[in-house]
C-alpha cells in the first residue's frame, strides 16, 4: 500500500489541463496530417509518377491511392472514438467506476491481488471489446474490399480465442509478478520491475518462434527443391553475410492475407528466417535474396541490437517516472481517480499511465520514424553491396504494388509517420549505389 504525501509535488489542476492541451494538439495534428495525406494523394490518383511510369500500371497506382485513402479515413475515424474513449477513462471518470467496481467485487472476498489482477483484466477485455467493431470493419470490409483479405469469420473467431488464452496465460503472470514488487519491494520496486519486465520480453523473444507462433501459423521448412532452388541461394547469402540462423521457413501467410512479407525472429541461437508463401510466390530467387540482404543488414549494423538498448533505456525511464507518479495524490486526482486509501493503487498506477504516457510520447513519433528511415536506408546498401541493387528495387516495387502502397504520399505526412522511406526517395538512393 502507497504512502502518500500529505503535500503533493503533482498538482492536479496543472497536469489535468497540461493532458488536455496535449491530448488536443495531438489530435489537430492528426487530423491535419492525415488531412494532408488524403488530398495529395487524390491530387497525384490519375498520374503515375515519372520514374515509376514503365513500371507500374495506372490501375495499380489507383488501387494504391484508393487504398490509401480509405485507410486514411477511417483512421480519421478510430482518432475520434479512441480519443473519446481515453477521455471517458480519465477525466470523465470511467477509470475510477471501473475500480470501485471490481473492488467492492473482488476485494472483500478474494484479497487485494486478485482484485488488482481482475481490474487489469476487466480493462483490457473492455478496451477489446470496444476496438472490435472497428477490427471487424477494417478486416472484413476495406481488406476485403481491396482484395487483400482472406480471413474467415471461423479463422478470425479461433485467432481471437488463441489470442485471449495466449494473452492470459502471458499477461497474468508478468502483471502478478510487477503487481507484487510494486508493494512489497519499497520505493525502488520501479527498478526491480524493469528488470523483471526486460526479461520477460527477452524470454518472449526466444518463446515466440517455437511456442507462440505456431499457435497461429503453419512453419514448414524451406525444402531444397522448392522456388528454384531458393534454399541454397539463401544459405549462400547467409554464409557471405556471415549470419546464421537456426532454419529457414515459410509461414502460410495467403490464410489470413493477400500481403507478403519476410522478416526474422528470436535471438541468438534460436534466430529463425521465416517468409510469407506470398512472397515468395510473387518474387523470383534473386528478388528474395535481395529483400534478405536488406533484412541481413539491419543486423551486419546492429539495428537489431540497437533497438533493443533504446527499449531498455527507454523503459527504465518509465518505470522510474512510474515509481515517482504512483505516490503522488495528484496523478490520480487529475484524472478523476480517487485513490485508495485501504487497498494498493498499483493497478490504478499502471492503468493511469499506459492511457497518459501515450499522449505525450506522440509527439516524439517523427524522431523514431526519422532513426527508422536512416536504418533502412543502411540496410539498402548493405544489400546492394551482398546482392543485387536491380533485384532489390524490383522486389520493392513488386511489394508495393501487391500491398497498395502509394507512390505519392504527402512529403510532410511521411516525414512524420513512416518508418520506411518513401518509395521514390528508396529506389532512388538504391539507383544511386
Amino acid at each position: 500500500m502507497f504512502a502518500f504525501s500529505s503535500l503533493p509535488s503533482v498538482h492536479p489542476m496543472v497536469l489535468s489541463l497540461a493532458f488536455a492541451l496535449a491530448l488536443l494538439l495531438s489530435l489537430a495534428l492528426k487530423l491535419w496530417l492525415a488531412s494532408r495525406q488524403v488530398r495529395h494523394v487524390m491530387r497525384h490518383r490519375d498520374r503515375v509518377p515519372a520514374p515509376f511510369s514503365t513500371v507500374v500500371p495506372l490501375s495499380a497506382h489507383q488501387k494504391a491511392a484508393d487504398y490509401t485513402v480509405a485507410r486514411s479515413r477511417f483512421g480519421l475515424l478510430t482518432m475520434a472514438f479512441n480519443a473519446a474513449v481515453l477521455l471517458g477513462w480519465t477525466l470523465l471518470g470511467g477509470l475510477d467506476a471501473l475500480n470501485a467496481f471490481m473492488h467492492e467485487l473482488l476485494a472483500p472476498r478474494f484479497g487485494a491481488m486478485t482484485y488488482q489482477l481482475g481490474l487489469l483484466s476487466a480493462f483490457a477485455l473492455i478496451g477489446a471489446l470496444l476496438d472490435l467493431p472497428f477490427e471487424l470493419y477494417s478486416t472484413f470490409r476495406i481488406e476485403q474490399r481491396f482484395g487483400f483479405n482472406r480471413m474467415t469469420w471461423r479463422l478470425y473467431a479461433a485467432d481471437a480465442l488463441k489470442g485471449l488464452l495466449v494473452g492470459a496465460l502471458i499477461g497474468l503472470p508478468i502483471a502478478a509478478l510487477i503487481l507484487w514488487l510494486m508493494g512489497a519491494a519499497g520505493s525502488t520496486w520501479w527498478l526491480w520491475a524493469w528488470a523483471a519486465w526486460m526479461g520477460f520480453n527477452l524470454l518472449i523473444l526466444v518463446l515466440y518462434p517455437t511456442v507462440i507462433a505456431p499457435l497461429f501459423n503453419k512453419f514448414e521448412p524451406l525444402a531444397e527443391d522448392q522456388y528454384g532452388g531458393l534454399r541454397e541461394r539463401v544459405e549462400g547469402l547467409m554464409a557471405r553475410c556471415g549470419f546464421a540462423a537456426k532454419g529457414l521457413f515459410v509461414m502460410d501467410g495467403s490464410r489470413r492475407s493477400a500481403h507478403g512479407n519476410a522478416y526474422f525472429t528470436g535471438i541468438g541461437a534460436a534466430k529463425r528466417v521465416v517468409f510469407f508463401d506470398t512472397l515468395l510466390a510473387r518474387l523470383s530467387g534473386a528478388e528474395v535474396e535481395a529483400v534478405l540482404a536488406h533484412e541481413l543488414g539491419h543486423f551486419k549494423h546492429k539495428h537489431v541490437t540497437k533497438r533493443v538498448l533504446t527499449m531498455f533505456a527507454l523503459s527504465l525511464a518509465g518505470f522510474a517516472l512510474l515509481g515517482w507518479l504512483s505516490r503522488q495524490t495528484g496523478f490520480y486526482l487529475a484524472f478523476s481517480v480517487q485513490p485508495n486509501m485501504a487497498a494498493p493503487n498499483d493497478a490504478l498506477a499502471l492503468l493511469l499511465f499506459m492511457l497518459v504516457l501515450p499522449v505525450f510520447g506522440f509527439f516524439f513519433t517523427p524522431l523514431s520514424a526519422y532513426l527508422s528511415r536512416r536504418h533502412e536506408f543502411q540496410a539498402d546498401a548493405y544489400a546492394c553491396a551482398q546482392a543485387s541493387g536491380a533485384d532489390l528495387a524490383a522486389a520493392l516495387l513488386k511489394l508495393h504494388e501487391d500491398n497498395a502502397g502509394t507512390l505519392t504520399p504527402d512529403p510532410l505526412y511521411a516525414r512524420f509517420y513512416y518508418s520506411h522511406p518513401p518509395a521514390g526517395e528508396r529506389l532512388a538512393a538504391i539507383q544511386a549505389l
